[in-house]
């Protein structure tokens, strides 16, 4: 899909509407507004090879005592970052109930009344509770088939005060993420060959900033002229997704688009822009995108885990000294960073080509 957007309509049946949800429930919508219209580029095709299948982890490996087991599980770590920027993640630890649960209480925040959610719309784009639709409605001409609530989890916690059960489910859920990521995280500083005290220290991991974004891809009566998300990178480190059982989520793989198809109870995980920072280029933060549909609303649930928000991102020293290269990416700081991305409108991975040195 092109990056680029017609022009707002001067009319559209969408005046008024504040979420894409309340839009979608309209009776007499026989199709989008032309402020949700995105034109399609005829470039982008789907992968046909059969073996450009995604790779999977299983995490019991990379943290086995058979230091064989554990040896194979850091090599494909390791050749599925460079390789994709994603991979599926089974035997993670975290409960399949505990899954269904948080896309469960999810769409009862998104069920809510309209006129309750008011409350939950800040302008300020850090805010650390945020519902809304699209991406950055102040800044986009054309508005993606998507609502969002973006909370901060960690180092603080943060959470809607509605529904009730909403707080203890997140909590758990991010909890059990984080102990993830900290596995995949020594994975990568032992396949970069550096200490993993180095990472914690140059991230700042112990005051990681986490955030919670749970989105909203109601049906859509014209899904091959909409777009849930358009193609773009993800901040921080690394980003897990779970949904619900409706397809949507698209990765960009050797220039063509993958179907993202995760096996059950497993968890989707992509690189994000600030590893490809750190590991000086090493890994690449993947494009992604999420398309939708006419037949069922798609929940997805993807927590952004990144470095400390005041964490100055660089690549990492020793990696520098042993490989007698050059930085190639300025450092900034993370919190500054996701402002600029958030404040943005999101377009591909123009916000990483800012801190790139250009040879």
């Amino acid at each position: 899909m092109a990056e680029t957007a017609p022009p707002l309509g001067q009319h559209s049946a969408a005046s008024g509407i504040t979420c894409v949800k309340k839009l979608a429930e309209s009776p007499d919508l026989n199709s989008i507004p032309s402020n949700y219209t995105y034109y399609t580029n005829p470039a982008d095709t789907m992968a046909s090879d059969p073996h450009d299948s995604i790779p999977t982890i299983d995490l019991s490996l990379l943290t086995s005592d058979n230091p064989d087991h554990r040896s194979k599980a850091i090599h494909d770590l390791d050749k599925a970052c460079q390789e994709w920027g994603f991979f599926m993640v089974v035997n993670h630890g975290i409960p399949e109930e505990l899954m269904r649960a948080v896309i469960d209480v999810t769409a009862e925040f998104f069920n809510l009344p309209e006129e309750e959610k008011p409350e939950f719309q800040p302008e300020n784009v850090l805010e650390p509770i945020r519902y809304g639709t699209s991406f950055n409605t102040a800044e986009e001409e054309v508005f993606w088939w998507r609502d969002f609530l973006k909370v901060f989890v960690h180092p603080e916690f943060h959470c809607p005060h509605k529904p009730q059960s909403l707080r203890d489910v997140v909590m758990e859920y991010c909890k059990r993420n984080r102990e993830v990521v900290r596995k995949l995280l020594k994975g990568i500083s032992e396949s970069l060959g550096i200490e993993e005290s180095e990472m914690e220290k140059c991230l700042g991991l112990e005051s990681s900033l986490q955030i919670f974004i749970a989105n909203l891809y109601p049906r859509c009566p014209n899904p091959d002229a909409a777009v849930g998300i358009a193609p773009h990178s993800d901040h921080g480190l690394f980003t897990l997704l779970i949904q619900n059982q409706v397809a949507g989520l698209q990765i960009q793989h050797k220039g063509k688009w993958v179907h993202a198809n995760p096996l059950p109870n497993s968890i989707l995980v992509n690189t994000g822009d600030h590893l490809e920072i750190f590991s000086n280029g090493r890994y690449k933060s993947v494009l992604h995108r999420a398309v939708v549909n006419k037949t069922k609303a798609r929940i997805s649930i993807a927590v952004a885990n990144g470095p400390s928000a005041d964490t100055v991102v660089s690549p990492a020293p020793s990696l520098l000294q042993t490989q007698g290269c050059r930085p190639a990416y300025v450092p900034m700081k993370y919190k500054d960073y996701l402002l600029t991305q958030q404040g943005s409108q999101l377009n591909g991975k123009s916000i990483l080509r800012r801190v790139q040195i250009q040879d």
